[in-house]
């Protein structure tokens, strides 16, 4: 089950040796560096965008489009320093962090899909919705976001779920399309739908059963895009 957390709690005064060392955890191990050249930042309506992991520039510049609220895919992480950074980040603009976290590879559970679904409602608006590279699990928040809040048709919500954004449906993060497909299927298609559907028809394990990947796609996300 997965749980909307609020990052209330004030963010912990950081030494120049914890800060230093963040940096360099964000850089280095968690591949902030090629955040640094490409932040994977799109806008998904005038008062939403979807982007990557965001360092503390990147969410000064989200201050300056307006956003209020920033919504972590990742989830709460302690001991990542781009989480460090960010949660200080938002502290001292004054935004709002909620740390939602969901996974790509799997079929999510009722729980999860029920919140994912109430999310956007919830959260004051703009919003930054990213998770580490912008690809999988912001592509499929996007969807969600613009077929639910914004009542937009599925077929051109679910462009969010393009290789364009760095999305690749072959490997095991096509999980995320292949719901919707099912959805699609088994439904009239319509927002109002979504929820019933995930309640009466939605079977994760069948999901999943169903499910395949190519060796290309496995070896390409997994291997060589080291995706989390």
């Amino acid at each position: 089950m997965t749980e909307l957390a609020h990052s209330l709690a004030p963010a912990p005064v950081l030494s120049r040796r914890e800060r230093v060392r963040s940096w360099l955890d964000m850089l280095f191990k968690d591949h902030g560096f090629v955040r640094f050249a490409y932040w994977n930042l799109h806008r998904l309506s005038p008062v939403a965008w979807r982007a990557a992991q965001p360092a503390p520039h990147h969410l000064r510049r989200a201050k300056a489009m307006g956003v209020r609220t920033v919504i972590n895919l990742r989830g709460r992480r302690d001991t990542c320093g781009s989480y460090i950074l960010e949660r200080e980040a938002c502290e001292k603009l004054g935004l709002t962090l909620l740390d939602f976290p969901i996974r790509s590879r799997k079929a999510l559970d009722r729980d999860t899909l029920r919140t994912a679904a109430r999310l956007f409602s919830d959260a004051e608006h703009p919003v930054l919705i990213h998770c580490k590279s912008g690809c999988d699990r912001a592509s499929f928040m996007s969807v969600l976001y613009l077929f639910l809040h914004e009542k937009r048709p599925l077929k051109e919500a679910t462009r969010q779920l393009s290789i364009w954004y760095g999305h690749y449906r072959y490997a095991r993060t096509g999980i995320v399309d292949h719901l919707f497909e099912r959805f699609a299927a088994e439904t009239d298609g319509r927002p109002e739908s979504f929820l019933p559907w995930v309640e009466t028809a939605y079977d994760p394990a069948a999901l999943e059963a169903s499910f395949r990947e190519t060796w290309f796609g496995r070896v390409l996300v997994d291997r060589i895009l080291r995706r989390e």
